[in-house]
């Protein structure tokens, strides 16, 4: 009894300081990060790029000054948190973006590319490994989303036609959602912790109930507050944000509660609801929510990376490699070319998109939830997907520039007027 009364305080002691270094080095990367933006923006790597760096190297793969464990709560609700906030912005985009023009290619992709990408992948790391189908299932369904802020001059370099950085900005956004279900289903079906899985009854409580959740909220919460009339006069600008941000939260707690709907299938849904009915507080969170959005992708960016060990990377060797090879030459443009075959779009165009779907937070978010649950190969998966969240990183990092000016070239070139002779016709109709 003696013992564990000196034990204790030691443990608490330990845990505390690993608590003010972790906050400390976070703290620090930041400040850091927010110094040398101006400096990042003409290196070839992306500022949150480089955070995934910095995570590797002050993480166990290198120093060790961030020393997480991989199975705590702490990484579990960090990922959980930064879900919630991604999928609420994510499904808050969806009206805005559907409205535009030139909807149709980003939802080809939507439907088509990413089942085929995650079957692909499948296929691959069932061939190369020795993981089962399901296991295989449940790393092309991490690997399926995309995310353009791996290489953000794609999407916001107005060189780029409007319709490549249109049609990767919504697949991004949207992606997520849609393989949640996915990536939760296979999960579910190996944790350890669920020994009798049943699909159907997955389908009916989580994903059923969550939606439903999911809509009720989002409809409640766009009726009770009050349009730009009477009441809602006083409320300012960042309250309103503030609302959009607390119905997300609120909605995650009344789906988890009995009977146990899917808490981030939910969120992503009363997004769209909320999103759909009232435009006008879409438009404040977005603008209120900017940094808020940054810190949490950060965060998971920094304990993502220090995560990541040289060991754990290439644990399974060759064939860990084979799947990044496959992922980024072979599924991600097979399954574009094919989802985008029959619309007229330019084999350029077509290439340009296929390439330039790298893997990013909604990967790096769900990688780490599998992680953090009773999965048997649960830390293996994680390593293949993180290899590929990596190698993603640096080569499209290093392309982003070079690609931009090359879909420019193509994009800025004089189209020929139609009728109209080329010059050497005309030369010689005339004659000398």
């Amino acid at each position: 009894m003696a013992v564990a009364h000196v034990q204790m305080p030691l443990l608490l002691a330990a845990e505390t300081r690993h608590f003010e270094v972790s906050i400390l080095v976070l703290g620090c990367v930041l400040v850091g990060g927010a110094l040398v933006s101006g400096i990042a923006r003409r290196t070839p790597l992306s500022l949150t790029s480089m955070f995934v760096l910095i995570g590797f190297v002050l993480g166990q793969g290198a120093t060790g000054a961030l020393d997480f464990n991989a199975r705590s709560e702490f990484v579990a609700d960090l990922a959980t948190v930064a879900l919630i906030v991604i999928l609420f912005r994510d499904g808050l985009e969806v009206d805005r973006e559907m409205l535009q023009e030139h909807w149709h290619l980003p939802l080809r992709k939507l439907v088509l590319a990413m089942p085929v990408t995650a079957g692909i992948v499948a296929v691959a790391a069932r061939l190369f490994t020795n993981l089962g189908w399901t296991e295989c299932l449940l790393l092309g369904a991490l690997l399926s989303p995309t995310d353009p802020v791996l290489s953000s001059g794609v999407v916001t370099n107005p060189r780029v036609p409007q319709i490549v950085r249109h049609s990767l900005n919504l697949e991004s956004g949207l992606n997520d959602g849609l393989a949640l279900p996915a990536v939760l289903a296979f999960a579910a079906a190996l944790s350890l912790s669920h020994r009798h899985f049943v699909w159907w009854q997955f389908v009916l409580e989580d994903v059923t109930v969550g939606f439903a959740t999911g809509f009720v909220v989002g409809f409640a919460a766009s009726v009770v507050m009050p349009r730009d009339t009477g009441l809602a006069e006083g409320i300012p600008p960042h309250q309103r944000a503030l609302y959009a941000l607390g119905t997300a939260f609120a909605t995650y707690g009344i789906a988890v509660l009995p009977p146990h709907g899917n808490g981030l299938i939910a969120v992503f849904v009363a997004a769209i609801t909320l999103g759909i009915r009232r435009p006008d507080l879409r438009q404040y969170f977005e603008r209120q929510s900017e940094d808020l959005v940054e810190i949490v992708k950060l965060g998971i960016f920094v304990v993502f990376g220090s995560l990541l060990t040289l060991h754990g990377l290439f644990g399974d060797g060759w064939a860990a490699v084979g799947i990044v090879v496959v992922l980024l030459l072979v599924a991600r443009p097979v399954a574009v070319f094919a989802a985008l075959a029959g619309t007229g779009t330019d084999t350029a165009v077509k290439a340009f998109m296929a390439w330039f779907g790298p893997k990013g937070v909604a990967t790096m978010t769900f990688s780490l939830l599998v992680l953090s649950d009773n999965i048997r190969s649960g830390a293996r998966i994680f390593n293949l997907a993180a290899l590929a969240v990596f190698c993603s990183i640096i080569v499209h990092g290093l392309t982003d520039t070079p690609g931009v000016s090359w879909i420019a070239r193509r994009s800025e070139r004089p189209r020929p007027v139609e009728g109209a002779q080329p010059l050497s016709s005309r030369t010689a109709a005339r004659g000398p």
